[in-house]
Formats: structure tokens, sequence, C-alpha cells
């Protein structure tokens, strides 16, 4: 038996509301915040932070190799954006792909629940 969803106040069947799951970018947004250390990672970079991978390591107690793993998860996911400058590569929060995902979350939440 299907479970019957409000979908724009009608209501309908879930198979047939023709309903689309989450945007493969938001499933990678949630991937990334998934982890607790990850979490704590994006603390760091609060008020339009810039900080390189040695910064992160050593804010967040991890070893270079680790933050280095952690920003590229990040950065994946949308989370926070990156960019070279000499040899260095500098991370920051990427504002604009997080609140699309949290948007996309927001409204499928809001039509599936």
């Amino acid at each position: 038996m299907a479970r019957e969803v409000s979908a724009g106040g009608a209501q309908c069947s879930a198979p047939a509301c023709g309903q689309v799951g989450l945007a493969p970018a938001t499933h990678e947004f949630l991937k990334a915040l998934a982890s607790p250390t990850r979490q704590r990672i994006m603390l760091l970079f609060a008020d339009g932070a810039e900080l390189s991978v040695n910064e992160v390591a050593e804010k967040a107690g991890v070893g270079q190799s680790a933050a280095s793993q952690q920003l590229d998860l990040l950065r994946r996911g949308g989370i926070v954006t990156s960019r070279r400058d000499g040899k260095s590569v500098i991370y920051r929060a990427d504002k604009g792909r997080s609140a699309a995902a949290l948007a996309d979350l927001q409204s499928y939440l809001q039509n599936c629940c």
C-alpha cells in the first residue's frame, strides 16, 4: 500500500507523485557533514576565515595528511572551496553551495514529511 504524501497541498501516492529525491550535490553535502572531525574543521571557517591545510591541521589537532583528506571531502561536498596561493592551497567556506544544498534538503523534507 502506497503511503499518502502531500505535494503542493494535494494528496497523492508516493510513487505517483513524481517526487524527485535529493540532488546528487545535496547527497555529497550530507556525506561531507557526517563526520564529527569535518564538522569540527568547518567551525574553523567561521566569519569568512581562509586557512591552509597546515593551519587546519594545527587548529583541528589532526595530522596534515588527515586534514588534507578531510578538506578534500568537504570540497567535494560543496562545503569549502579552494584556491592556490603560490605553493599553498587556501580553503574557505562555500556559503553559496552550502545554501543551495540546504534549500534542496529543506524542500525535500517539506515534501516528504
